[in-house]
């Protein structure tokens, strides 16, 4: 019998959550993401100071990190058929202008590689700002990620402005209810973030957005399941090891055609409304605002770490 991932594969692409380019290597997944947080862990392993030597060779500071981020994309691109998610600097969340011209020099060094743009998605906070800039980047051909998206006005607003791909998390989400909530767990049927998630899948496939809906941030492997049959899921390589040692068959949860008999009307946010909806769900705002705050302490980690490895190695 087949194992777990394997019949979830049958529902939904898989995308490996990491930015150890071993672990994307071994499970040979359609996309990878990665995040500041994730590089920060992978530059810092032994197996690839070639790639930070050779980004530090380059430049300094910014423009280090930069082509350190594009180096482990393009080496995770050469160990799938897809695309990989490289992230914008969490300080430029409220600066469209300025996560315009990061993403377009993202672009630029990618295909100084010799990556097309269309195996890159620009990752963008789902800020009203970030969305603006994503906007923009899709009409340049630029395809984007919008990424800590935990409330149903920032999915509205990313199918409105065309984006290629959102990023809805399921475990911040699940996080934040079970510490409100004081409990330590929270059933499936009950989970706010996979609920969250098929929301947006059912909005977005009732209405016929092309935006696709990547799950994303998982607990267990449970959540995971739950959401068989999103565009796709992004999983971290602990549960990609779950999934496949376990044999099973996946029933589909969603689908466009069980989406398109949903009673949900259409709705279009201007800036107000989007930011009244947004504020309204004080999970959702608690949480943009730690993940942004992460991102970025963890970006100003792995640029003192990578400063101090390069002093180092002079």
């Amino acid at each position: 019998m087949a194992s777990l991932l394997e019949s979830l594969r049958q529902h939904s692409v898989v995308v490996a959550d990491t930015g150890d380019i071993d672990a994307v290597a071994r499970w040979r997944p359609q996309d990878a993401t990665t995040n500041p947080s994730l590089l920060l862990s992978a530059a810092q392993d032994s197996r690839f100071r070639a790639l930070v030597e050779n980004a530090f060779s380059k430049g300094k500071g910014e423009q280090a990190i930069d082509r350190l981020f594009v180096s482990f994309g393009v080496e995770i691109l050469k160990h799938i058929p897809g695309r990989v998610s490289t992230e914008v600097d969490a300080r430029l969340s409220f600066d469209q202008e300025n996560s315009v011209k990061k993403a377009e020099h993202f672009i630029r060094l990618y295909e100084d590689c010799g990556v097309s743009r269309d195996r890159v998605l620009i990752k963008l906070a789902s800020t009203w700002e970030g969305v603006r800039a994503a906007e923009r980047l899709e009409r340049e051909g630029i395809h984007c990620n919008l990424t800590l998206l935990f409330s149903f006005a920032q999915a509205l607003a990313c199918f409105d402005a065309g984006v290629t791909l959102i990023s809805p998390f399921v475990g911040r989400i699940y996080d934040w209810h079970k510490q409100a909530r004081k409990l330590d767990d929270i059933p499936i049927a009950e989970d706010p973030g996979v609920a969250s998630v098929a929301r947006i899948y059912g909005y977005g496939k009732k209405h016929g957005y092309a935006t696709q809906v990547m799950g994303a941030s998982f607990r267990k492997t449970e959540q995971i399941l739950a959401l068989a049959g999103c565009d796709l899921l992004t999983i971290a390589p602990d549960l990609l090891e779950k999934l496949a040692g376990v044999s099973g068959s996946v029933p589909r949860m969603l689908s466009p055609q069980a989406a398109k008999g949903l009673a949900i009307g259409k709705t279009t946010l201007n800036e107000k409304q989007f930011r009244w909806l947004h504020n309204e769900d004080a999970m959702a705002v608690d949480k943009l605002a730690e993940g942004i705050r992460r991102f970025d302490a963890d970006a100003r980690k792995l640029e003192r770490a990578l400063a101090g490895q390069a002093r180092a190695a002079a």
